[in-house]
């Protein structure tokens, strides 16, 4: 039977460790080299290293990161080329930092660098795992957010602990700190998608984390745009399905069926231009169907398979094997759904059996074919975690990511 071991922290051991503080970034070049300046003196006396993880940002922060770290060894930045993501960024730094707890925090002055020492303190001196930074609990608040913004983030908080329970007042934080130890243990089971590697972290721990708060007010952005889009909350919604079914529903799967609702949308708004511009009906089914094959095709590109995008020629191949395959999930779906209505006597049902089963078969043959180019490219770039990370060191050289 298979068994999870248990390890007590070792408080000793934190507390001769390193903190290492990784730092995700996308556009922070304004307001790196200010955080790093106020991480110093707020953690002035302790052992500690930063390790900025940058998704090849336009603006180029990296380049400042590089020199930075010229003038300090405690300054290292992972720079990944070719894929971006939040979760991703932060357990690719967290794997390379070599401190015995490592915290992980924004790099737009949102969350309050003062209160690390705190935290540090707090992870030391108990039995937590997980040391969270709340904005729902005690003296925390969420600054100056609208009513919409805050309306959001309850709900987003609510359905959270449909995954956690109540472990923690703030799931959806990105501000926390954790033993090394505790990495260890989930590491294989972090599905690295979304924004949300806290709630990712607690979902996927085999043992219920012990966590501890400390309260702390959200601030306003220091420079810089927000990341905040539709893609974060599909991401979001994606990471819950996943987590609640214990893996069996894939996060991928799910983005896939929604770019596929979609997909009937433009299909119907196709199909009525062409009766309205006055094309026969089955005209205008096919060239309604090869329109959303396209929109399907072009979106679950650009969302579901982001990682692995197809590009160049390789885009052409792309096209003409996800139409084949949407070709045979179609025969599928009409297939099932004709034995289903003979066995069950019900349309609704029947039609349902049909879309489930053409939907799953469209999944894992694109899953498995269309995208396996991209994935090969990646491959070939180094694109697996961590592979494609570039660790600048103290020196301000490149090397590879250790």
């Amino acid at each position: 039977m298979d068994q999870t071991v248990v390890t007590e922290p070792d408080s000793d051991r934190v507390s001769r460790g390193r903190l290492s503080l990784v730092v995700p970034t996308y556009n922070e070049r304004a307001n790196i080299a200010p955080l790093i300046a106020s991480v110093a003196r707020v953690l002035d006396g302790l052992d500690w290293e930063i390790v900025v993880v940058d998704d090849d940002s336009p603006d180029r922060t990296f380049e400042e990161v590089r020199r930075l770290a010229a003038a300090d060894r405690r300054i290292r930045c992972l720079r990944r080329v070719g894929r971006r993501g939040l979760s991703s960024a932060v357990i690719e730094g967290a794997l390379a930092a070599s401190g015995e707890v490592i915290a992980v925090m924004d790099a737009d002055f949102q969350h309050d660098e003062r209160i690390l020492g705190t935290m540090y303190r707090k992870l030391r001196d108990s039995r937590a795992d997980v040391v969270v930074a709340t904005r729902y609990d005690g003296e925390g608040g969420v600054g100056d957010w609208n009513a919409g913004r805050q309306a959001m983030s309850r709900l987003a908080t609510w359905v959270s602990r449909l995954v956690i329970g109540g472990r923690t007042s703030d799931p959806m934080s990105g501000f926390f700190m954790f033993r090394r130890d505790v990495l260890d243990e989930i590491v294989y089971d972090l599905s690295a998608q979304g924004y949300k590697i806290l709630l990712d972290m607690l979902a996927s721990a085999r043992r219920p984390l012990r966590v501890e708060e400390v309260p702390f007010v959200f601030r306003r952005r220091a420079e810089g745009e927000s990341k905040i889009s539709a893609m974060v909350i599909a991401e979001y919604a994606t990471l819950l399905v996943e987590k609640l079914s214990r893996g069996l529903v894939p996060g991928r799967f799910v983005l896939f069926c929604m770019v596929g609702s979609l997909g009937i949308l433009v299909h119907m708004l196709a199909l009525w231009a062409s009766r309205a511009a006055g094309v026969a009906f089955e005209e205008g089914q096919v060239m309604a169907t090869f329109i959303a094959m396209l929109f399907n095709f072009g979106l679950n590109n650009e969302v579901t398979y982001r990682r692995w995008r197809l590009s160049g020629s390789a885009i052409y191949g792309g096209v003409v094997a996800f139409c084949l395959v949407c070709s045979l999930g179609a025969l599928a779906n009409v297939s099932v759904a004709e034995l289903a209505l003979v066995q069950l006597g019900s349309w609704p049902l029947a039609g349902l059996s049909g879309a489930l089963i053409g939907g799953v078969i469209n999944f894992a043959i694109a899953d498995n074919v269309v995208w396996q180019v991209g994935r090969r490219r990646g491959r070939a770039r180094g694109q697996q975690p961590s592979a494609a990370a570039v660790a600048v060191d103290a020196a301000g050289g490149e090397s590879p990511a250790r």
